[in-house]
């Protein structure tokens, strides 16, 4: 991070609907009391929390979207106001840098519908944030075929939900283009409850660390973001 000239620590926003798991996957990574998890359709996070992790790494968790289109609204105006929030180096408010430094984009690996999610990389994220600077992974790998072929004496899925995992993760891949035109590395899979793959999660976004610093610029024209 030194190398690439980043500002520390570096900062991760993780986003998704409801229920996917972002607080449960900060729990997995870091400790069992770090974040507070919510139980059913009851989420916990209401607002943008964030947990240093580290002198070198912050999680900023948010509100999760699909519980209603009041509360949607005000989560993403929520979550616009983190993405567009910058700072400054040396006191240079000349030179605007963005606050967060990368989005990760949670995604529950039990649903069929990612409706939700697309609205939200489509209509809030792509917007106002640098499409190279996201990435997407796939939480509840267990609940994948509704809860079969999941190993409970092992904690990992069997070959047949192994291999329904790997063609959800390029599906997946190829339907965020199809529906946003981004494009993403294929998806990690794995389950914050079981503690599976969840050693995977941190190799994926530091191969995603980005390679300079996030440059604030508006077109004065358009009013709408560079990248």
């Amino acid at each position: 991070m030194h190398s690439k000239g980043l500002l520390l620590p570096l900062d991760v926003l993780l986003v998704g609907a409801t229920g996917v798991g972002k607080s449960s996957t900060i729990n997995a990574l870091f400790g069992n009391n770090v974040a507070k998890v919510g139980e059913g359709t009851d989420p916990e996070t209401q607002v943008v929390a964030q947990y240093k992790i580290s002198d070198y790494f912050r999680i900023h968790d948010s509100a999760g979207l699909g519980d209603s289109i009041v509360n949607d609204n005000r989560h993403s105006h929520n979550i616009i106001d983190v993405l567009t929030k910058t700072v400054s180096v040396g006191g240079d408010t000349s030179i605007p840098y963005g606050y967060i430094d990368l989005v990760t984009v949670i995604l529950d690996g039990g649903s069929r519908d990612l409706g939700t999610s697309y609205k939200l990389l489509q209509d809030v994220i792509l917007p106002v944030f640098d499409p190279k600077r996201i990435t997407v992974l796939i939480n509840q790998a267990d609940m994948g075929m509704s809860g079969r072929y999941w190993n409970e004496d092992l904690q990992r899925p069997e070959p047949k939900l192994e291999q329904f995992l790997e063609e959800k993760a390029i599906s997946v891949q190829e339907r965020i283009k199809e529906a946003t035109g981004l494009s993403i590395h294929k998806p990690i899979c794995y389950s914050a409850y079981h503690e599976y793959n969840v050693d995977k999660i941190l190799e994926h976004i530091k191969n995603h660390l980005p390679a300079k610093r996030r440059l604030i610029k508006i077109d004065q024209n358009t009013k709408q973001f560079i990248f």
